[in-house]
Formats: structure tokens, sequence, C-alpha cells
């Protein structure tokens, strides 16, 4: 009987890192997209998403934590600009950049996250409007190793994510619409 409890764990223990591991090797790059539709013009929704010093307006980051503080270095609205912030009493920091900009159709951003955890996901942003409706298409993705992943599996950061991406989306929207 002794015997068992140790064989017990073990058996235990693999059994959770084989599917943790099977789990994480699905997360090592994670895309997320949402779409959301907004009335309003189609220059103020772009405006909204291109300036840095807009993004304050519709964050989840910011909405969750309206006391971190953000800087905008460089040209805002350039490629090469760039949206600092550090919250959460220092423990989130990093930024965001500018990377490529289409007038009115197209923006990426990368990210370079250094706290709670180093990451460098993208963020690509796709416009078409008919009429008064602009459609926003938000492109998500994360690339990360296997430790990372398997992490992200044990603490549900896909679904996290998720629910930012979402909230972020809809803020826009509001932000927009007012």
């Amino acid at each position: 009987m002794k015997r068992m409890i140790p064989i017990t764990i073990v058996v235990a223990l693999i059994l959770f890192l084989g599917i943790g591991f099977y789990y994480a090797n699905k997360l090592q790059h994670i895309h997320i997209q949402r779409t959301v539709s907004i009335q309003a013009n189609a220059q103020m929704v772009f405006n909204n998403v291109l300036y840095l010093e807009n993004f304050t307006k519709w964050s989840p980051f910011y909405e969750a934590d309206p006391t971190q503080k953000t800087v905008v270095k460089g040209n805002d609205g350039q490629v090469g600009a760039q949206f600092h912030w550090e919250g959460n009493n220092g423990k989130d920091l990093g930024y965001q950049e500018i990377k490529a900009v289409r007038p009115l159709e197209y923006i990426e951003m990368k990210c370079d996250i250094q706290k709670p955890f180093k990451a460098n996901p993208t963020f690509e942003y796709r416009f078409s409007n008919a009429g008064n409706i602009v459609k926003v298409v938000q492109d998500f993705n994360l690339k990360s190793g296997m430790v990372d992943a398997f992490f992200m599996w044990v603490f549900g950061a896909k679904k996290d994510m998720e629910k930012m991406n979402a909230r972020g989306m809809e803020l826009l929207k509001l932000a927009c619409e007012k």
C-alpha cells in the first residue's frame, strides 16, 4: 500500500505533463480574430486606432488599470511611433509600435511586453466601409515556446486574451460611436 502512493503520484504527474504538453503544443501559435461594425465616419474610426494617443479611450488594459502611466514616443500616427505603458504598480510594462500603415485600410502593430511575462504579439487591423458602417477586423497573433505555452495552458491565458481582445473591440465601437 505504501508503494502505491508514490506510483499513483508519478502516474498522475506523467499524465498531467502529457496532457499539458499536448495542449501547450496547440498554444505555441495563438491567433484570435475579432470583428466589429461601427456606425461612424471611416476616417475617425481609422484615426482612433492609428493615433496612439487615442488608445486609452478604448484600451481594455487601461479600463482595467486607469492609473497606469502611458507615453507616446515618436511621431504619433506614423510607422515607428510607440505607445509605452507601465501599470499595476510596476507589474505591467511594455510598448506597442506601429509597423505598417495603409491609410483607411490597414494598420499593423507589434508589442514588446516585458512584464508580467515576455511576449511579442502582433495586432493587425483591417478597415472596410459601406456607407456609414465601418467594419474593423482585428487579428492578434502570438508565437511562443513550448514552456511558455505550457504555462499559458495551466493558467488559461488564451481565454483571458480572447476576453481582452473582445472587450477592446467593444470599447473601440463605444469610443467611435459617441
